[in-house]
């Protein structure tokens, strides 16, 4: 009886440090850029992920960013639907006022 409650603690404590690489993984795949956590994702087994994982919670917090309501945008640059040119955030800022919108549209 001795020795199956040790066996039994031993499983616990492998299963315990896999699912917390685990958890782990897909933290640090979640703070990456889009294209690394894609491939990262892309490779897990099914709906694992989802089951094993507090996800959406994980997500929350690695996307959750530092910007607060009435904080500037930080600068960036984008490509032109036309690909003709890029317009830079700042350059736009220092003409007029500048509206960000994001969201789908479908």
């Amino acid at each position: 009886m001795r020795v199956s409650k040790r066996i039994l603690l031993r499983i616990l404590i492998v299963l315990l440090v896999l699912w917390l690489g685990f958890v782990g993984l897909v933290w640090w795949s979640m703070r990456q850029p889009p294209e690394r956590f894609g491939r990262v994702m892309s490779r897990m087994p099914g709906p694992a992920v989802f089951l094993l994982a507090p996800f959406e919670t994980l997500w929350m917090q690695a996307r959750a960013g530092t910007l607060k309501i009435g904080d500037p945008a930080p600068d960036f640059t984008l490509v032109k639907l036309d690909k003709s040119d890029k317009i830079q955030l700042s350059s736009l800022t220092s003409q007029k006022p500048v509206v960000l919108v994001f969201g789908s549209y479908t």
